[in-house]
């Protein structure tokens, strides 16, 4: 190399990177979120916002991100569904350095792959239920696509959330504790007291929709249409297909169109009427249209991955290597929180996932227990391949919601060397033992 460019070189590397504008910034600090009328949330958020401010990335173009933790605790930022080096991915247990008390980290990495993903807290709550996802930390992080897999009119980013959480025993024959809420919104704002989605007959709506909540699966549905299913956790289904309803385990993002062919107010909601009532849902409001907003209940239609996805097939290829992953629950006592196993063995005594670069493997997720299970595996996007005994493939996700007594499975390539965090997503689940790390050999 030529003196002068090597000269030049050695003062470019001199420059601080911090000294280079990053080009998003958040900062964690304590926030008031008013969801309704005299209903004040305190909480902890990202820019004093709830979600926080929307990130969108290009796929493949290189991101700086400062974040400032203005709390007196520890934090951190996992970035959910990107497929990113260990030391950036937001987990303590991958290697990524905790953000002290009153400092600041900057994450860079290059975002892939396209869709809708999310960034939210990853630290340990316990029964302290202002931290982790039981706070305000979470917000929609978008990489764009170079095409979309539907046309649309109109895009709206919507988060279910409950609020207000406390512990209950909830009434189980076994008088666990777990957590149960007061209050309810999407986005920031209970039903009725916020801006509705104002639309005009024959638009069609994206609506990129993430379960927010830190331990509640959700049904949803619109009230006089119907959603067609056009990606699941960011990735474009096979068989894009219309429902009545949707069902999301914490964690879990759909991306659907509604056509919209029937013009009124409507309310998209919660389908259970409790959770409804007090606040998880959003009106819908056609131009020209007023009046009180009208609820329909849509049925009892089964949520059901399958009809998402193509038959499996038969063709013979490399063959998937097998690896079990038993879940089950072990009661801790009366009025006390259940601990839960993988393989017989709570966190931080898990055996880990054991995998080589670049290899094939179909993990066995056999839930033993009586509740179902968001399971997510960082750093990695699954194929599932059998759900509850029927197969299935096309289906892309980087979590499933594993059904009670019941087993799923899931094509892996490991393509993204570096310590990789499993878990469940359900907080208190996480929390007391439900966790493991799958290892590179």
């Amino acid at each position: 190399m030529h003196r002068r460019h090597f000269l030049a070189s050695l003062a470019a590397a001199a420059v601080p990177t911090r000294l280079l504008a990053a080009d998003f910034t958040l900062r964690i600090a304590p926030a008031s979120i008013e969801i309704a009328p005299r209903k004040i949330v305190k909480t902890i958020a990202y820019n004093g916002a709830v979600p926080g401010p929307l990130l969108r990335m290009k796929e493949g173009q290189p991101v700086t991100i400062d974040v400032f933790n203005d709390t007196s605790d520890a934090e951190v930022v996992h970035w959910h569904g990107l497929q990113i080096p260990s030391a950036v991915d937001g987990s303590m247990e991958e290697g990524t350095p905790m953000i002290r008390a009153r400092a600041s980290a900057r994450y860079s990495f290059t975002p892939q792959p396209s869709g809708t993903r999310w960034y939210h807290t990853h630290v340990m709550a316990g029964r302290n239920l202002k931290r982790g996802t039981y706070s305000g930390q979470f917000g929609f992080l978008y990489i764009e696509p170079r095409s979309e897999p539907g046309k649309y009119d109109q895009e709206v980013f919507l988060a279910l959330r409950e609020w207000d959480p406390y512990l209950s025993t909830g009434g189980e024959q076994d008088d666990s504790i777990d957590v149960a809420y007061n209050l309810f919104s999407v986005n920031d704002r209970a039903l009725g007291h916020g801006e509705p989605i104002r639309v005009k007959a024959g638009q069609r709506v994206l609506l990129r929709i993430l379960n927010a909540s830190a331990t509640m699966t959700r049904r949803i549905a619109v009230a006089g249409h119907q959603f067609r299913v056009i990606a699941m956790d960011g990735n474009p289904v096979a068989v894009p297909r219309e429902v009545r309803t949707l069902e999301l385990g914490p964690a879990e993002r759909i991306d659907a169109i509604v056509e919209m062919n029937s013009p009124g107010v409507w309310i998209l909601g919660a389908t259970d009427d409790h959770d409804r009532e007090r606040g998880l849902g959003v009106v819908i409001e056609y131009a020209g249209q007023s009046g009180v907003p009208r609820w329909l209940p849509p049925g009892d239609e089964p949520w059901d991955y399958t009809i998402f996805g193509k038959p499996a097939s038969n063709a013979l290829d490399t063959p998937y290597e097998p690896i079990s992953l038993v879940f089950e629950k072990k009661f801790a006592g009366h009025h006390w929180v259940d601990k839960w196993t993988i393989n017989g063995k709570s966190f931080p005594k898990t055996d880990p996932i054991r995998v080589q670069a670049n290899g094939r493997y179909r993990l066995v997720f056999d839930n033993r227990s009586n509740e179902a299970h968001p399971v997510h595996l960082h750093r990695h996007t699954f194929e599932l391949a059998k759900i509850a005994g029927v197969p299935t493939s096309g289906i892309h996700k980087d979590v499933v919601v594993v059904g009670a007594k019941s087993q799923t499975e899931v094509n892996l390539i490991a393509n993204n060397p570096g310590l990789t965090l499993f878990h469940c997503h359900q907080q208190m689940h996480m929390d007391y033992g439900f966790m493991t790390l799958m290892e590179y050999v």
